[in-house]
């Protein structure tokens, strides 16, 4: 096991007891969701990035189960000293809901009949997906997270984290997406589920329990898919046309060649660790995603605050480059801060999984605390100019804070109040604040760079800033401990 790893971990379960409206209207009684996290969530609870999968992907995105032969999906981003850095970071990755890797889904037992819902599950969307690790994430106690990152169907998680819940991030990073399902895309999901419904053996979603299973039509449904995940030339690469244990060929309907070899390979160990149910209902909600209003992306975009990376893949032709550039420029008409970065790559779709060097140097790029909004504290103690200096020393003690921003009624910065300034009350005798609180405050603004911060308050001496907005109303606080901290 490699250093840079998180090494043996476990799935857990959090229970959602209480009924969930979906976005069709229909509701599921409780929810089992299964998530992984790497790293601690730090006192102010704002390093948290959660991780989005893709369509059969799950919760278990990095270090190792007991057993595991490899990795979790993502183990060559998420870990001590990647980008995805285990010890600055608190990472969550959950299984989706429809899914069958703990999560609730057609396979799970449906608590109203004591049976397997089958068919009987609701359709879901990708929006509900999201709607139920919003719970999650709320049960950490976490406020905003610091990023949401995904590729593929993780990426639409992406995109609907930043348009259902605009305040819950700072960063956003979709890769290798969409903001709406292509009629081409939504064909080849449509010949996968045709391939499932085909099958004798899906008995209209009633196999559970008969021993039997629709494989061979599960099989044919990810082979199409897997077909989409290459680029031509990664198979030119891999396979060419060489031929599978065989000198010359054979003139009957047998597997002559590599590359058909390969996709029955992936077919057969598919079958082993998904649900057929389960895709049928993933892919119905992928086909379904479309962020548009009115059929426009950019009235779907206007809501959106955080900032986003948008990634694409220059071989992807599931997925092209051209839909993310959609993207951008929807989001910059809705003057969202947005940058777009391609990875360059012959594997396809699949290199959001595989380019480890560039998907490390993109997000760390991408992550890193380059503005005081990144790093500074929302939630702020402050005092009123007319308050007692007794009051300010017991907030002080309470909060455990060293600085108090002195506001007026309607929350505009006045002055600040330090411990050193109430040690300064005690030898003037005063017991009012506009005595002892200084009144020209340094301050700053939430989209100064931390580099001209930092030596702003190097050439003052000071260890604390208030930050305000265009009308001097305070949004928080930033202290050197805290940017020190983040760059070691």
């Amino acid at each position: 096991m490699d250093k840079d790893s998180v090494g043996i971990v476990e799935t857990k379960f959090f229970n959602i007891d209480e009924p969930f409206i979906l976005e069709s209207g229909k509701s599921l009684e409780k929810i089992t969701v299964a998530y992984e996290t790497y790293g601690e969530l730090n006192n102010e609870k704002n390093n948290a990035i959660l991780v989005c999968h893709a369509l059969t992907g799950d919760a278990h995105a990095a270090g190792w189960h007991v057993g595991d032969k490899k990795p979790g999906w993502w183990e060559i981003v998420i870990g001590p000293g990647k980008v995805l850095d285990t010890e600055k970071y608190f990472i969550i990755c959950s299984n989706v809901l429809g899914g069958c890797k703990g999560t609730t889904g057609p396979s799970s037992i449906n608590p109203l009949t004591g049976e397997e819902y089958g068919l009987d599950f609701p359709v879901i969307t990708i929006k509900d997906m999201v709607d139920v690790q919003k719970v999650l994430v709320d049960s950490f106690g976490i406020n905003q997270l610091y990023a949401v990152v995904g590729g593929s169907m993780g990426g639409m998680q992406v995109l609907q984290w930043a348009v259902s819940y605009p305040e819950m991030m700072k960063k956003a990073i979709p890769i290798a997406t969409t903001a709406r399902s292509s009629p081409q895309q939504i064909a080849f999901n449509e010949v996968g589920r045709q391939s499932i419904f085909s099958d004798p053996n899906w008995n209209k979603g009633n196999y559970y329990g008969t021993g039997k299973i629709p494989k061979n039509g599960l099989s044919v449904a990810r082979m199409i898919a897997h077909i989409t995940y290459l680029s031509d030339e990664s198979m030119y690469i891999k396979f060419g046309r060489d031929l599978q244990d065989k000198d010359e060929i054979s003139y009957d309907f047998s597997l002559d060649f590599q590359v058909e070899s390969y996709l029955h390979h992936q077919g057969e160990s598919f079958v082993k660790r998904f649900d057929a149910n389960s895709y049928l209902y993933i892919t119905k909600a992928v086909d379904l995603f479309d962020l548009a209003i009115d059929n426009s992306v950019i009235e779907g975009f206007r809501d959106v605050q955080c900032k986003l990376e948008v990634i694409s893949v220059d071989s992807d032709w599931l997925y092209p480059t051209e839909q993310s550039t959609e993207i951008v420029a929807a989001l910059n008409a809705n003057d969202v801060e947005v940058s777009f970065s391609e990875i360059k790559s012959n594997f396809g779709h699949d290199a959001f999984l595989l380019e480890k060097g560039q998907l490390n140097y993109l997000l760390s790029k991408f992550l890193s605390d380059n503005v005081v909004a990144d790093l500074m504290t929302t939630e702020v103690t402050t005092i009123r100019e007319e308050d007692s200096v007794k009051k300010a020393a017991t907030l002080m003690l309470e909060k455990n804070v060293t600085h108090l921003p002195v506001v007026t009624d309607d929350n505009k910065l006045i002055g600040i109040l330090t411990s050193w300034d109430l040690s300064k009350s005690i030898a003037t005798n005063s017991d009012n604040l506009i005595d002892i609180m200084t009144t020209t405050v340094k301050f700053c603004h939430s989209t100064d760079s931390i580099e001209n911060i930092s030596k702003m308050m190097r050439k003052y001496d000071i260890s604390c800033l208030p930050v305000v907005d265009e009308n001097f109303v305070v949004e928080g606080l930033i202290t050197t401990d805290q940017i020190s901290n983040r760059l070691s």
